[in-house]
């Protein structure tokens, strides 16, 4: 797409404007105008997610693997853009406010789009963030019937991966006579990955997901467990917009309402780059789960029905198993003590905990929409119940955990537009009495201005199982806080933004025995002087307190601790031919009590691209003082997976992707990496042991388009 021109069209009528945006295409775009008149789409863009996530959040958040897959579920079912709600395309973090009232200020006067290449005639939208929209939307000319959907989906892929460690891991090993650990994994060093999917966005989508990880057995059998063969296995079936019937799910689900006080699953994480639209939460309801994770989902039946053309209402049923970890009790049967999510399951002890609880989970949404998009208010319940009495160890930070076989929580929900302002807030209430509340407001002071502005609370006896809303620490429980964000635009080249974020935790925290309080702030600097060049610096300072190691036993006093990260990266793309990124970053931790740990690494990224070939690789050099001042780099790797190692201690990283088109249907990559550290003699430690310096990996994949 080149650039066009466009004009105010306010109030004329619908053919007029379809006209002069062809005229528009024609006059400065032969080709795209040719495309637009026999009703070709341009070509649906294959997108590396993990350089987009950096390009949120360059400093990884501890959720990174969640906001990777949800991305990714996005990535899979594209918007349709004539149903898509504000919500919906608020969740891609891609238009601002400003964008987004124009485009649907454009559809409401146009209608329903012909083409995406008729978003080149909304004045705001330019092409740097059109081309950045593509992979993730699309354009349905009206609503078929399922069997005609069927015979025309948008997406029907079979998908196939494997791979697994060169060097062998202890766990793998015979066991050792001179050792009293006996334990070992009890499946093969492979991983194994499949993913089948069939999709028309805005009609249906069935999809299965299998997932086995190295050590796991290849088949395993309870279906009392909900073990079907495979270690992980999901399972989707939807249809939407069948009359009032909005959405339809049976199998594996999220939900995302509200500001995620209550369900909150959607690509809306952390704190980043993004420091204006991160702060809002979208309603986007609810959406199949077609992630490997194996934590946080549901898993039953779920529906959403339009009770009026503003009113939807969503109910939905739970029934699934979860790892636990379970203990014997002199009042109950078992108690169970945590809930482990990592979703292992190669030892003895961990098969022992796979799928061992029952937990249902019976929830509503109720949103009525305010006319003229000016915003909505909804309500929020869920009731989870366990098959096992919960209790966490007997410790003083868990004090106002959950405790019980039984919860409810319900919220209250809304936002509103006002002129250039959006104001937007949540409260919610458990069955404990604990409470929680947000709200926050996102500003354009206008056209180079915004700010953003949100503060929470979290009761410290708030218990929310499927509560994801923006919190420093992973849960919102026993907190409070208050963020501010800014972002300038002097020129179209140059982009300012910062964030300040405090935050404090009334009650104790792992490895911290008094109340405590912290603050982080973050500054960012991008310029970018055309499409095929950016740059950004930018620098994170977060200040956290922790116990003190020197203090006497039964003493509670705390240190402060200050984690810093610099990283200037350079992004340089040729078009279709290569694509070079440069990243330099240093970081480090220090307190009160030691000299600190520092550490950098510098990385070179190369991506070529040939006639069916593309060939991506990296050379890292890293060197930390210890593992405290570990670097995290996002790398590229094949379409679906996600790769984000750690760099510590002193070595190099590098690895080879090919990607290869041998028809257009069929699709494979190759991909080979290892790290090499100087003076390290044994990596990683327990059954994950690699005698050695080096930890080499083997990646296959191969995908089939029908």
């Amino acid at each position: 797409m080149e650039t066009t021109y466009a004009f105010d069209l306010q109030g004329f009528p619908v053919g007029y404007i379809l006209r002069v945006t062809l005229l528009l295409c024609i006059g400065t775009a032969p080709l795209t105008s040719a495309q637009v008149l026999s009703g070709i789409e341009p070509p649906r863009p294959e997108i590396d997610i993990s350089q987009y996530i950096a390009a949120l959040f360059p400093i990884p958040p501890d959720d990174s693997e969640e906001l990777y897959e949800t991305l990714l579920q996005l990535y899979a079912s594209p918007l349709d853009l004539n149903t898509a709600t504000p919500d919906d395309l608020a969740a891609t973090f891609i238009l601002s406010g400003q964008q987004l009232r124009a485009f649907f200020e454009y559809r409401a006067k146009a209608g329903a789009l012909l083409s995406l290449y008729e978003l080149q005639a909304i004045p705001e939208l330019d092409i740097y963030t059109i081309r950045r929209l593509l992979p993730f939307v699309t354009v349905g000319t009206q609503i078929a019937s399922i069997r005609d959907a069927l015979k025309n989906p948008g997406q029907h892929f079979l998908m196939v991966r494997s791979g697994k460690l060169l060097e062998r891991q202890k766990g793998f090993a015979a066991p050792d006579s001179n050792s009293s650990s006996t334990t070992r994994y009890q499946g093969a060093p492979l991983n194994a990955y499949l993913r089948y999917r069939n999709a028309r966005s805005g009609a249906y989508s069935f999809g299965i997901t299998l997932e086995k990880d190295a050590g796991e057995a290849i088949w395993q059998w309870n279906a009392r467990r909900q073990i079907f063969g495979i270690d992980y296995s999901s399972f989707h079936a939807q249809i939407l917009h069948r009359g009032r019937l909005k959405n339809l799910i049976l199998g594996d689900f999220q939900m995302q309402a509200g500001q995620g006080m209550v369900t909150g699953a959607g690509f809306s994480l952390g704190k980043g780059s993004e420091v204006i639209r991160t702060v809002y939460r979208s309603t986007t309801g609810l959406k199949p789960y077609t992630s490997a994770t194996e934590a946080n989902f549901f898993r039953g039946i779920a529906a959403t029905w339009g009770v009026s053309s503003s009113t939807d209402l969503t109910l939905f049923i739970s029934k699934t198993r979860r790892d636990a970890t379970q203990e014997p009790d002199s009042l109950h049967s078992t108690v169970t003590t945590s809930l482990p999510i990592i979703g292992y399951h190669r030892t003895p002890s961990e098969i022992e905990k796979h799928h061992i609880l029952r937990e249902e989970n019976a929830g509503l949404h109720f949103i009525h929409r305010l006319p003229s998009q000016k915003g909505q208010i909804g309500l929020t319940a869920l009731y989870t119940g366990y098959g096992s009495f919960i209790r966490k160890r007997d410790l003083p930070y868990n004090r106002y955990e959950f405790s019980g076989k039984q919860n409810l929580v319900a919220g209250l929900h809304g936002d509103y537009h006002w002129q250039n302002t959006h104001f937007f807030a949540e409260t919610a209430i458990s069955k404990s009495g604990g409470t929680g509340a947000i709200g926050g407001l996102i500003a354009g002071i206008g056209k180079n201005l915004d700010v953003s502005l949100m503060v929470r609370h979290y009761a410290r006896h708030f218990h929310t199982f499927y509560g994801n809303s923006i919190s420093e620490a992973t849960r919102p429980i026993n907190e409070r806080g208050a963020y501010a964000g800014i972002r300038w635009s002097p020129a179209r080249k140059w982009q300012c933004s910062a964030y300040f974020d405090y935050f404090r935790f009334p009650w104790l925290k792992y490895q911290v025995n008094k109340p405590s309080s912290g603050f982080d702030y973050f500054l960012h600097l991008l310029w970018k002087p055309s499409r095929r060049l950016n740059a950004y610096l930018l620098y994170h300072e977060k200040h956290k307190q922790a116990n003190d190691p020197s203090a006497e036993n039964g003493d509670p006093a705390l240190i402060r601790s200050v984690k810093r990260t610099t990283m200037l990266n350079i992004d340089l793309e040729i078009p279709l031919k290569c694509a070079f990124r440069t990243r330099l970053q240093y970081g480090g931790l220090k307190n009160a009590h030691s000299k600190g740990s520092n550490g950098f690494t510098v990385v070179q990224d190369v991506t070529c691209h040939l006639s069916r070939l593309e060939i991506s690789g990296r050379m890292a050099f890293f060197k930390t003082d210890d593992y405290d001042s570990r670097q995290y780099v996002y790398e590229k790797d094949m379409l679906y997976a996600f790769s984000i190692p750690a760099y510590y201690n002193t070595g190099t990283r590098h690895y080879l992707m090919l990607r290869y088109a041998i028809t257009k249907q069929l699709k494979i990559w190759l991909r080979w990496s290892q790290t090499r550290y100087s003076d390290l003699e044994k990596i990683s430690s327990g059954l994950n042991e690699i005698n050695g310096n080096k930890r080499s990996e083997a990646k296959f994949q191969v995908m089939y388009q029908f």
